[in-house]
């Protein structure tokens, strides 16, 4: 199960693959933020209490609003990114952090984002491909190692489903391999 990015107090964010904890994800995105600047501070801190009282659409207008001021601002582009992953507006965040890779390029955070979205829409080998970049920024990055875990297990489930299909003659050794990665792909989705 792939997770979304929960960040600590540094200007880098990102996610985890397959769990989204709506209030979570977003709380701790905004008590990052509030670390840097004193005006943004005020504006995320304004979010989140929006957000946590569950206001979430004027939590994000008041996101977008402080983005009009400053409209490159990090933490606050990178909170509307969380919120709108929260919110579901999955390509409304993919194009967020779409555009946070090709201006903090030296980021991890945002493609691992990336790739949590990817993977939730099924975009295995994109989500791969983010996330090889996330660690390749960061090499200690726990949350994007954990999500290439995730990719790469459903990775094997389809190569080994492509196999099975491809055979001429049914394999015991596929049809073990698919079962036991799918008991712990399902395993892996249930306990997260």
């Amino acid at each position: 199960m792939i997770s979304v990015y929960r960040p600590t107090l540094t200007p880098a964010p990102a996610t985890t693959l397959m769990r989204l904890p709506l209030t979570t994800l977003v709380t701790v995105a905004l008590l990052a933020a509030l670390a840097i600047a004193p005006a943004r501070a005020d504006d995320l801190a304004g979010a989140q209490r929006l957000w946590l009282a569950g206001q979430k659409a004027q939590a994000v207008e008041q996101v977008e609003q402080a983005l009009t001021r400053t409209p490159e601002d990090l933490q606050l582009r990178f909170a509307l990114g969380v919120m709108r992953m929260e919110l579901g507006e999955r390509d409304k965040a993919k194009s967020i952090f779409t555009r946070l890779t090709q201006d903090f390029p030296d980021l991890a955070d945002p493609y691992n984002n990336l790739a949590v979205l990817h993977a939730a829409a099924g975009e295995l080998d994109e989500a791969q491909a983010a996330l090889q970049q996330a660690l390749r920024l960061q090499p200690e990055h726990a949350q994007a190692q954990e999500n290439l875990g995730d990719v790469l297990m459903r990775l094997a489930l389809r190569a080994y489903q492509r196999a099975q299909k491809l055979s001429l003659a049914p394999s015991e050794l596929l049809s073990s391999k698919i079962s036991r990665t799918l008991a712990l792909t399902g395993t892996l989705n249930k306990t997260r």
